[in-house]
């Protein structure tokens, strides 16, 4: 074998490597919610997948998600503590902090797919007016969906302000 091979094998070892440990990060973190699932007394099943390398697991319901819903709360203040325990879990079993995503009863897809709308929105308002615009502030997640979708507008974001504060302002080009 060449170098070049031997760096190429590598590689492709490396990159195998890092897909088998998120699937085992997603592992983990299904064996944990399943655990809460059957300690709450709520039906659900678990879908465990790797998005933009980092797990992520969903949690779905065959019933509409009703039951769901108190694992999300209001404004997904029960999902994001959810996800934060499932991170710890998964840093428990691994020693390696977790950047895992989880989504219950599709709010997080929902809210990307809205976030995302917002982003391009305001980005063609920047873009009419040449003005910045700053939003409300966001979570992590939020803004980052929101910096997604203004970049692939053409123009740039940026955060502003201390958590919980945080928000993103649109800059003009």
């Amino acid at each position: 074998m060449t170098e070049g091979t031997v760096a190429a094998t590598e590689g492709a070892a490396e990159s195998g490597d890092a897909l088998s440990h998120l699937e085992q990060e997603g592992e983990i973190a299904a064996d944990y919610l399943e655990e809460l699932l059957d300690i709450a007394d709520l039906d659900g099943d678990i879908d465990m997948d790797v998005e933009a390398d980092r797990a992520a697991v969903s949690i779905i319901s065959d019933a509409g998600g009703r039951d769901l819903q108190k694992l999300v709360g209001r404004d997904g203040e029960v999902l994001e503590a959810l996800q934060e325990l499932t991170r710890l879990a998964v840093h428990r079993e691994t020693g390696d902090r977790s950047r895992l995503m989880l989504d219950i009863a599709g709010f997080r897809a929902k809210k990307r797919a809205e976030l995302a709308e917002l982003g391009a929105k305001t980005a063609d308002e920047v873009k009419k007016t040449g003005e910045s615009v700053k939003l409300d502030p966001m979570t992590p997640f939020e803004r980052k969906v929101v910096h997604d979708a203004v970049a692939a507008a053409g123009l740039r974001s940026e955060s502003e302000g201390e958590e919980p504060q945080r928000f993103v302002v649109v800059l003009p080009a």
